[in-house]
C-alpha cells in the first residue's frame, strides 16, 4: 500500500487520536498553573506537584500495561485507560481542594500510562514494510503539532478561568469509542505461559540492537529535556532579552518544523534506511549543541532551532520504527512500553546531567556537555547497529 493509501486508512486516524490524548495531560494545563496557584493560594513548589502526580504512575505502570496488552489484547487496556483519563481529568473542573485535585491527577496519570506507548505499538501491529516508517512519521507529526498547540489552547481556555483547560480530557471519551468500534483487535499468537513470555522478553531485550535503541532513547531525551527545553529559555533571555511569549514562540518553531519534516520520514526511510536517518539526526544534534553557545544573531539562532526540530523529526520516528521491527509481534507491547519508561528516565536525567555542565561552566558548559552526549549517541550508532539487523523481518 502506498503512502497516499495509508492516509486513507481509518486505523491510522484512531491512533492519531490516542496520540493527541497521550500528550494532553501536561501541555494543556501548564499555561493555567500560575492562575491556579493564585486562585488556590499555592506556592510554586506545590503547584508543580500537578505535573509530578500525573507523570509518576507512568514510571511504574507503563511496562506493566505493555505486558498486559501483549497477553490480553491492546483494546482491553486502551479503552479503560482512555475513559479513566477522561473522567479523572474532567472531575478536576469541579474541585477546589488541592489534595483531591492531586489524587485525581494521579488517577488521570494512571489512565495516561499506556497511551504514549500503545499508540506506536498499534502502528507496529497494523502497518508493515514501507508503511511502518511512514505511519511512524505521520504520528510524530501529530505529536509535534499537538505539543505546539496545546499550550495555546490551554492558555485560551484559562482566559475564562483556571479550571477550563480540564474540559479537554473529555475528548478521550470519543477516542475510546473510536478504539472500540473503529479498529479490530490485532491478531497474533499468544500460546506461551506468563513465565515463558517473561523469559522470552528477557532474552529479546538483551539483544545488542535493542539495548542500543534504549540507550539512544535516553540520550535523545537528555538532549531534548536537558540542553533544549531547560536551558534554551535561559540562553534566549540572557543573549537576546526575549520575553516569555518570545521564548515560547521559539520553542514552538522547533515543534512545527518537526511536524512538517516528520511527514516525509516514510519516503526518506525507504530511500536511505533508518540507520542513516538516525546518524544524520545525531550529527545535527552535535552541530546544534556546538554552535548554540557561540551564536550572537537571533536570525541564526532561529535557523539552529529549525535544524534541531528537523533532527527530532528524523530521530524519533526512526527509533520507534527500528524498535517495532526488532520486537516479535507477541512482545511488541512490552518493547514499546519499556521504551516509554526509558524515555521518562531520559526526561528525568536530562536537566540533572546537563545541569552539571552548567554548574561547571555556565551555559557554554551545558551545551558542550550536551555535545559530548551526542557524540556518545553516534558511537552507539556506529558500533552497535547495522542496517541489515534493524530492518523489518
Amino acid at each position: 500500500m502506498r503512502e497516499s493509501s495509508l492516509l486513507k486508512d481509518r486505523k491510522l486516524y484512531v491512533i492519531f487520536g490516542i496520540t493527541l490524548i497521550a500528550v494532553m495531560g501536561v501541555a494543556s494545563i501548564t499555561p493555567a498553573m500560575p492562575q491556579m496557584a493564585d486562585a488556590l493560594n499555592l506556592s510554586k513548589t506545590r503547584i508543580g506537584l500537578l505535573i509530578s502526580a500525573f507523570t509518576l504512575p507512568g514510571i511504574f505502570l507503563t511496562p506493566l500495561a505493555g505486558i498486559y496488552a501483549d497477553r490480553n489484547g491492546r483494546k482491553k487496556i486502551l479503552v479503560p485507560s482512555l475513559f479513566i483519563f477522561a473522567i479523572a481529568g474532567f472531575a478536576i473542573f469541579f474541585i477546589r481542594d488541592f489534595y483531591i485535585i492531586l489524587l485525581l491527577r494521579v488517577l488521570q496519570g494512571i489512565g495516561a500510562a499506556s497511551l504514549g506507548s500503545l499508540n506506536v505499538t498499534l502502528i507496529g501491529d497494523f502497518f508493515k514494510g514501507k508503511q511502518r516508517p511512514a505511519a511512524m512519521g505521520y504520528n510524530a507529526s501529530v505529536l509535534s503539532l499537538s505539543t505546539a498547540s496545546y499550550p495555546l489552547i490551554g492558555g485560551a481556555l484559562a482566559g475564562f478561568a483556571w479550571h477550563y483547560p480540564f474540559v479537554l480530557p473529555l475528548l478521550a471519551i470519543p477516542v475510546g469509542l473510536f478504539v472500540i468500534f473503529g479498529i479490530e483487535e490485532p491478531k497474533f499468537e499468544v500460546s506461551q505461559s506468563l513465565k515463558e513470555y517473561l523469559q522470552a522478553i528477557s532474552k529479546s531485550i538483551l539483544k545488542k540492537e535493542v539495548i542500543a535503541i534504549f540507550i539512544l532513547s535516553v540520550i535523545t531525551f537528555i538532549i531534548l529535556y536537558g540542553a533544549f527545553l531547560t536551558y534554551i529559555p535561559f540562553l534566549l533571555k540572557q543573549k537576546f532579552n526575549l520575553s516569555a511569549p518570545g521564548i515560547g514562540l521559539m520553542l514552538s518553531l522547533s515543534s512545527i518544523t518537526s511536524a512538517i519534516f516528520a511527514t516525509q520520514i516514510g519516503k526518506l526511510t525507504n530511500k536511505f534506511g533508518s540507520l542513516f536517518l538516525l546518524k544524520t539526526a545525531f550529527f545535527l544534534y552535535l552541530m546544534v549543541l556546538l554552535l548554540v553557545p557561540n551564536i550572537t544573531s537571533l536570525y541564526l539562532f532561529i535557523s539552529i532551532v529549525l535544524i534541531f526540530g528537523s533532527a527530532q523529526a528524523l530521530n524519533m520516528p526512526s527509533l520507534q520504527t527500528v524498535l517495532a521491527n526488532l520486537a516479535p509481534d507477541n512482545q511488541r507491547g512490552a518493547f514499546m512500553s519499556l521504551n516509554g519508561m526509558v524515555l521518562r528516565l531520559g526526561q528525568t536525567l536530562g536537566p540533572i546531567i546537563i545541569g552539571i555542565g552548567f554548574t561547571i561552566s555556565g551555559l557554554s558548559g551545558a551545551y558542550y556537555l550536551g555535545a559530548f552526549i551526542a557524540i556518545l549517541g553516534l558511537l552507539v550508532l556506529f558500533t552497535m547497529l547495522t542496517e541489515e539487523k534493524i530492518k523489518q523481518k
